[in-house]
């Protein structure tokens, strides 16, 4: 497997997380490059925070978490982002998303275009696409990448911000789908598919979107991916979850991680699981590094 080190962008929304505990930075873009980060890939979070005390602590802690802070633009008339967020007694965290945020107002810019013709892998979702700047720049970005780049698309359905349009769009624009299995029948209902069976669903879609790879996450139970002609399931790897948040950035990671080396299903699976569940144990999505996890999703062989 190569040891190429390679560039990876998580694009879209940075926000603070408001937890029962205390804040924590948020925001799958930037949840999902930290986790990149620690599997040893150059990390970059493209995003827009307010001109406010958040704003300034946000990108001291991304600095601080070691990701490429250069291109996070500042927004004078919009404030950092924010989602109040809620856990339950199963750690599964519901969200209140702050509406007209800076990540609401991405522009599309000369270094933008720059580091989208240097990344290897985007990752993006439909949450930042809620505003119609914001889903403007990020189909500029993505359309500025080079042939070669894995554009991967988080579906991540929040409250009310997503529509068929922007999943099909989405789709159209991305080699790989990653969701989740609450979110599948709802994006087989809006995009006017049949749902039955898990594994036929997830053919269909990606036969009917022409994506290379889609990949469904079940939470404790494990994972599925399919391509063209194989597929893979995984039953996942037990974890006393704190909370949930990140845990699906960081899987979204893991998989991408291995997905870049050229390995097989099973092993982008089995390191995509440990490095959720791994997550999942700890509080918030930026947990501090766990050198010997991180050894044993790097070198993962299924």
């Amino acid at each position: 497997m190569s040891a190429k080190t390679y560039t990876v962008v998580g694009l879209g929304e940075v926000l603070w997380d408001l937890l029962p505990g205390g804040k924590q930075l948020g925001g799958a873009p930037a949840n999902f490059a930290y986790a990149s980060s620690l599997l040893g890939d150059a990390s970059i979070v493209a995003s827009r925070l307010g001109h406010d005390d958040l704003g300034r602590e946000a990108a001291q802690r991304i600095d601080r978490l070691g990701l490429v802070t250069s291109h996070l633009q500042t927004d004078s008339e919009h404030p950092t982002g924010t989602v109040k967020i809620s856990v339950d007694r199963d750690g599964q965290p519901k969200f209140k998303i702050t509406k007209s945020v800076a990540w609401d107002f991405l522009e599309w810019s000369p270094e933008w275009k720059t580091v989208a013709a240097q990344a290897d892998a985007v990752c993006f979702g439909s949450l930042a696409q809620r505003s119609e700047r914001s889903r403007g720049t990020i189909r500029e970005f993505l359309r500025a990448v080079r042939p070669s780049t894995t554009r991967i698309f988080d579906v991540n359905l929040r409250q009310s911000f997503y529509s068929a349009a922007v999943l099909a769009e989405s789709m159209k624009l991305a080699d790989i789908v990653k969701l989740n299995d609450d979110e599948l029948p709802r994006v087989m209902s809006l995009l006017r598919l049949f749902h039955e069976r898990e594994e036929d669903s997830l053919r269909r879609l990606r036969e009917t979107q022409g994506v290379k790879l889609v990949c469904l996450t079940r939470g404790a139970e494990g994972s599925v991916l399919v391509t063209v002609d194989a597929s893979d399931s995984h039953p996942g790897y037990p974890a006393k979850v704190a909370d949930t948040v990140g845990a699906g950035d960081a899987f979204t990671a893991g998989l991408v991680h291995h997905y870049l080396r050229g390995a097989s299903l099973a092993t982008m699976n089995d390191a995509a699981n440990r490095m959720g569940a791994w997550v999942a144990s700890q509080v918030g999505g930026t947990p501090k590094p766990d050198a010997a996890q991180l050894r044993q999703i790097s070198a993962s062989i299924a």
